[in-house]
C-alpha cells in the first residue's frame, strides 16, 4: 500500500495549537457562566483537578486513553466531583460536557486559560517570589501591596524556595523581573569592579 504524504504546501497546525484553541472556548465559556462571585473557587478547584490529573498517571490514563469508555469517564469524574465538594452545580455540569465531548484531556490547558480570564478580568496579575527560605505570609502580602502600586494591578505572588539564591528575593511579574538577591548584587559589584 502505498501512502502518500502532504507536500511542503500543506499547512497542518500542531495538535498543541489546536488543543489551546479549544480549551480557550472552553474556558471563556465556562467564565461567562460563572456567577462574579463564584469565579475564584471555580478557579481553584479546576487548578486542583488539573494538578491531580499531571501528578497521578493513572488518573491521566483514564482521562486519557481511548480504551475507557466515556461510562468509565463518567465514573471517575463523579468521584472527583465528590472530593471536590463544589458549591455550584456549574462545575460538575461543565466536568459532565468535557466527558461527553471528549475534551477532559485537555482541563490543565482550560484550568490555566480560566484563571489568566478572570486575573485579566479582575484586574489581577500572578508573579512569583523566590527566595532562600520560606516567606512569612506578611512579607508576601507587603510585597504583592508593594508591587501592585508599582504595576498599578493586584498582584498576587506565589511563593517559591530556591536554595541557591543565597539572601534576598528576585520577583517576576509579568515579563518584568525585579530581582533583589545577593547573588545578583555580588554579580553587579564583580562587574563594576572589573570594568
Amino acid at each position: 500500500m502505498n501512502v502518500a504524504t502532504p507536500g511542503p504546501w500543506v499547512l497542518q497546525a500542531p495538535s498543541a495549537m489546536v488543543n489551546v484553541s479549544i480549551a480557550r472556548r472552553y474556558a471563556r465559556a465556562l467564565l461567562e457562566a460563572s456567577p462574579s462571585g463564584a469565579v475564584v473557587g471555580v478557579a481553584d478547584q479546576l487548578s486542583a483537578l488539573a494538578d491531580l490529573m499531571e501528578s497521578n498517571p493513572p488518573l491521566a490514563d483514564v482521562i486519557r486513553n481511548p480504551a475507557y469508555t466515556r461510562g468509565q469517564r463518567h465514573g471517575v469524574v463523579d468521584s472527583l466531583i465528590q472530593l471536590l465538594k463544589p458549591e455550584a452545580p456549574l462545575l460538575p455540569n461543565f466536568l459532565r460536557v468535557l466527558v461527553d465531548r471528549n475534551r477532559l484531556g485537555i482541563l490543565p490547558d482550560i484550568a490555566r486559560l480560566f484563571r489568566d480570564m478572570a486575573d485579566e478580568k479582575a484586574g489581577r496579575v500572578r508573579g512569583m517570589v523566590v527566595s532562600a527560605v520560606p516567606l512569612e505570609p506578611q512579607s508576601i502580602r507587603q510585597l504583592e501591596s508593594t508591587l501592585s502600586r508599582v504595576v498599578q494591578k493586584q498582584v498576587v505572588l506565589e511563593p517559591r524556595v530556591d536554595h541557591e539564591v543565597l539572601g534576598g528575593v528576585s520577583t517576576q511579574v509579568g515579563s518584568v523581573v525585579f530581582d533583589g538577591t545577593l547573588r545578583t548584587q555580588l554579580d553587579d559589584l564583580k562587574r563594576a569592579l572589573q570594568s
